[in-house]
């Protein structure tokens, strides 16, 4: 069972066992759809252009698309994300930096592949929090 399960299973039981995980999960979401104050507030298109701009466009483009997901490394979301979001995602999971950056590399590609079932990014604002976790959830 990947760790996204794991988030997943804890979130269906009220959240309890997932701690950090659960607040991630809910966090990388809102981050996606642009909500929650995270810096950059651009959502996943801000994402994608930070990837690109980091040189990692090549792994979100897999993510992204209906393929084989790329791994990325705790190191080059760092990296990529920078400083300002990762501050926020602390603040908002509770979990330390490394941390972070382990369980994000693992979840990250897989919440943006299912977010983009299609291949394609949703349209700005198309992102409804609920329903991705609802989605997650089998709600």
């Amino acid at each position: 069972m990947g760790l996204l399960d794991s988030v997943i299973g804890a979130l269906g039981q009220g959240g309890q066992g997932g701690g950090g995980q659960a607040a991630l999960l809910q966090a990388v979401i809102g981050m996606l759809a642009g909500q929650g104050g995270a810096p950059g507030g651009g959502g996943l298109a801000d994402l994608v252009t930070r990837f690109q701009q980091g040189g990692l466009g090549d792994v979100m483009s897999s993510w992204v698309g209906t393929g084989q997901n790329m791994p990325v490394s705790a190191d080059q979301l760092g990296g990529v994300l920078g400083d300002d979001v990762l501050a926020h995602l602390t603040r908002s999971t509770g979990l330390s930096g490394g941390d972070l950056l382990g369980q994000l590399a693992q979840v990250l590609p897989q919440v943006v592949d299912h977010v983009t079932p299609n291949g394609q990014l949703p349209q700005a604002g198309g992102l409804d929090v609920g329903a991705v976790l609802g989605q997650l959830l089998g709600r």
